[in-house]
């Protein structure tokens, strides 16, 4: 919670103003049964119209005096609760733009999905309530017993003694509930991951005619989550009623009581109407408290879960290190990688690579290709060796250097909804149409522009509205658009024919300031006329050299090639 208030803090004025209305409007609400009792003590029981009509007035006033308070409250804790939420989001998304790979794989899609809209909306509801209620509540149920005592000590005994029971039991109920809310959250986190991966998979379950098990699995997740909502509510839903037996036990000695002591002379019909009034209100808040700490207690829950997001991930470390002008551009020294969750996909990697050079990178799958790439833009570290570019270890870059110096178009070939223009601007932001242009012709698609008329065709949420070797293309030209240093191609070329992959390559390789370039490929086509081949098996590079070398010299290039070569002749 100290994490929401630091973001409260900054609506603090709208923070106190709004308990402060309910305060008041509190105030009046408490001061209308001593009106009603002296217009039946006084008004009523002398017949004197012009006082009940003065005090008729009075209750009007107060009516009016308190639904504008309750309305001012109103907006000041709707925008403070909104503003809040709006902060959270807009800084929960910068944190997940620093999250490393390792981070979002650890921490994942539908967990990051579930904290910024339910777990934000609760903490909105919480606060929207807490302003509204923390205050006046309290207000109304110690202002009412404390005012009873001054109408009667006898009857308000009984205010006292039901007063601190109920709160007993509101209190007994939220510790009980807090950890519940909790768990409740957790199990919707796997009902979204499922729900998830069979959008994302759908394609594939019914190529498989997987749904049937797919519902399986759903419903199981769904059912454990509705199980363990339904105890829950078992729970906070005993608030309600238990506040209503008290009370109403509470009204039954109060009016037994109170008319008694009337019988006696003790107390004046007004008096016993008032302390009614009073213990009816006491009902009301009570109800309303209730339903506050049931609001209060999920977005505690929720707000827990949003610290420990915050809390996820660090930023990458700086290490302090001497660049090495005479090193290789690019160098790899003695390089083992493992993934957070466990198996180590690298071993003991070296090798070097100079400016303007290509490096093709082939094996199985599985392999390690795609890791090994991606600890050149430090996506990921290396858990043993360094990874050095331009002489420099990757972990002495600050901010994004770096990646600055790296294209990267990865195996799947995303685009953003918008336009060709807009999607090329990701790769540099003030990119001329010349440079686009330029950008999508080496990329070799010059026939998509004017297929689609301008820069300015539209582009559908994920470039669905394009083929896929169209998409390639398009990738690839937003990664050259910034002129990088260094280009990676996660076999993002694998939707282009031969032809187009080899034109390409060799448009690529004639690019003024050539990039040095990283081809990740199942084929040996794409990656034979590269001036250096890596050949991974299971985590290990088991051949190093031209193309001619690994031929006599590396089985496992070998049977690659003749895999899909036959007689010199593709299959």
């Amino acid at each position: 919670m100290k994490r929401i208030l630091q973001y409260l803090a900054k609506y603090k004025g709208m923070a106190i103003l709004a308990p402060l209305f309910k305060m008041l409007e509190a105030t009046f609400e408490l001061l209308v049964p001593l009106v009603v009792k002296d217009l039946v003590d006084v008004g009523i029981k002398n017949g004197d119209k012009p006082y009940i009509l003065k005090m008729c007035l009075i209750l009007v006033l107060f009516c009016g005096i308190g639904f504008l308070s309750a309305a001012i409250a109103q907006y000041f804790s709707a925008k403070a609760a909104v503003g809040v939420s709006k902060d959270l989001r807009r800084d929960m998304y910068a944190k997940i733009q620093h999250f490393t790979h390792s981070d979002l794989d650890t921490i994942g899609v539908s967990n990051i999905l579930t904290r910024m809209s339910g777990d934000v909306n609760q903490v909105q509801t919480g606060i929207n309530v807490t302003l509204r209620l923390l205050m006046r509540s309290p207000v109304v149920v110690f202002g009412a017993v404390i005012l009873a005592f001054t109408i009667d000590v006898g009857c308000a005994i009984i205010f006292a003694v039901v007063v601190p029971l109920l709160l007993a039991v509101v209190f007994a109920i939220l510790l009980a509930t807090i950890p519940l809310f909790k768990k409740v959250q957790k199990n919707l986190e796997r009902v979204l991951r499922s729900t998830r991966q069979s959008l994302t998979g759908t394609r594939v379950i019914r190529a498989f005619c997987a749904e049937n098990e797919q519902v399986e699995d759903f419903d199981r997740e769904n059912d454990a989550l509705f199980t363990l909502q339904k105890f829950t509510s078992k729970i906070s839903v005993l608030m309600n009623p238990l506040t209503y037996l008290f009370i109403n036990f509470a009204i039954i000695v109060l009016i037994y009581t109170g008319a008694i002591r009337m019988e006696s002379g003790i107390i004046t019909q007004g008096a016993l109407l008032a302390l009614y009034d009073y213990m009816s209100q006491i009902l009301v808040e009570l109800i309303k408290f209730a339903n506050f700490i049931i609001t209060m207690t999920k977005a505690i829950a929720s707000a827990s879960r949003i610290d420990e997001f915050f809390a996820e991930g660090k930023l990458p470390e700086v290490v302090k290190a001497e660049r090495d002008a005479k090193a290789p551009f690019i160098a790899f020294d003695h390089v083992s990688f493992a993934y957070p969750s466990g198996g180590t996909v690298l071993r003991d990697i070296s090798f070097t690579a100079e400016r303007g050079e290509t490096v093709g990178i082939i094996g199985g799958t599985g392999s390690g290709k795609t890791s090994l790439v991606s600890l050149i833009p430090r996506f990921y570290d290396a858990t043993e060796g360094t990874v050095k570019v331009d002489g420099l270890d990757v972990r002495a870059y600050e901010g994004e250097s770096l990646k600055l110096r790296v294209g990267v178009v990865p195996q799947k070939a995303v685009l953003f909804a918008g336009t060709i223009r807009d999607n090329m601007r990701w790769g540099k932001e003030d990119a001329t149409d010349e440079e686009m242009l330029a950008a999508i012709e080496t990329a070799q698609g010059g026939d998509i522009v004017s297929a689609k008329g301008s820069l300015d065709a539209a582009v559908t949420e994920g470039g669905k509205n394009f083929s896929g070797g169209q998409r390639q293309r398009l990738t690839i030209a937003r990664a050259l658009v910034r002129n990088p240093e260094i280009l990676i191609l996660d076999d993002s070329a694998s939707a282009l024919d031969y032809a187009t992959d080899a034109r390409l390559r060799m448009a690529i390789r004639d690019m003024q300031n050539a990039p040095t370039t990283f081809i990740v490929s199942q084929r040996t086509a794409s990656v034979m006329h590269a001036d250096k081949i890596i050949v991974l098996d299971d985590g290990e590079a088991v051949g190093i050299g031209t193309h001619d070398e690994l031929l006599e010299s590396c089985p496992i290039y070998k049977e690659i090639y003749d895999s899909q070569f036959k007689g010199g002749e593709r299959k």
